[in-house]
């Protein structure tokens, strides 16, 4: 699996945040994709679309740091990150892709 995968879409999502523009973010998600957060109570949004109706509905005012590098575990990339405006680990991402676009991606808030 390829690291580079979360490290561009953290990149998208931080350029997001600071544009308030998420269609290139959103545009890397596969349309069946899912995206999934644990530890707060927010989706789990199935598809592309609702994807991007969550991201309109609640756009996130602050950029991620992904802390130390992305590595592979069962088949994901995974890394830990902390809000910009904090700096302390807020919890993991794990993303799956095929062909280069994401399938699921798990946020964790600790």
């Amino acid at each position: 699996m390829d690291d580079a995968l979360l490290i561009s879409h953290v990149e998208r999502f931080n350029r997001a945040v600071g544009t308030g523009y998420f269609g290139p973010m959103i545009a890397a998600f596969a349309p069946t994709a899912e995206m999934v957060f644990e530890g707060v109570t927010a989706g789990p949004f199935v598809d592309r679309q609702a994807i991007s109706d969550a991201y309109a509905r609640q756009p996130p005012t602050d950029e991620v740091r992904l802390l130390g590098s992305p590595r592979s575990e069962d088949g994901a990339i995974v890394a830990d990150y902390a809000w910009a405006g904090d700096e302390r680990r807020a919890g993991r991402m794990i993303l799956t892709a095929r062909d280069g676009m994401i399938t699921r991606l798990i946020v964790t808030v600790e």
